[in-house]
């Protein structure tokens, strides 16, 4: 049997010890931020959150940070980023939303999910509609 050089198993064996931390992180689903680039994205999310929400109107964050989507029962889901995944909360009544800097500021009510900035279009039509919940 021919001896194997010691730096290639050295070689081979971080080889191996990074393509097993690949695996790992691939399967906890590690990695890079995931944006809201589009409409589509924002629903998927969404149905991440939410089981069986469809939404009929979405307000991307202009960074793809956030979003809201209304579904057809006037329900109004906030999506914001929470580290490669995104955490979604429906709006009750204690949700509040206000215009700073042109931005939406929306606070969910729950103190553990916090409050939200949003950059969007129309954030007057989405304060009203927060504030009608």
């Amino acid at each position: 049997m021919t001896d194997i050089p010691p730096d290639l198993l050295q070689f081979a064996g971080s080889l191996g010890a990074i393509l097993l931390l690949a695996g790992i992180a691939w399967s906890l689903k590690l990695g890079p931020r995931r944006r809201l680039d589009s409409d589509d994205a924002a629903r998927e999310a969404g149905a991440e959150a939410l089981d069986g929400f469809v939404p009929i109107a979405v307000a991307r964050d202009r960074g793809g940070e956030a979003a809201l989507l209304r579904d057809d029962e006037g329900r109004i889901l906030l999506l914001r980023q929470h580290g490669s995944h995104f955490a979604g909360r429906l709006l009750g009544d204690m949700a509040s939303a206000r215009i700073e800097d042109g931005a939406l500021i929306v606070d969910s009510g729950e103190r553990r999910y916090g409050v939200v900035r949003l950059a969007i279009d129309q954030p007057e039509a989405w304060r009203d509609a927060i504030a009608r919940l």
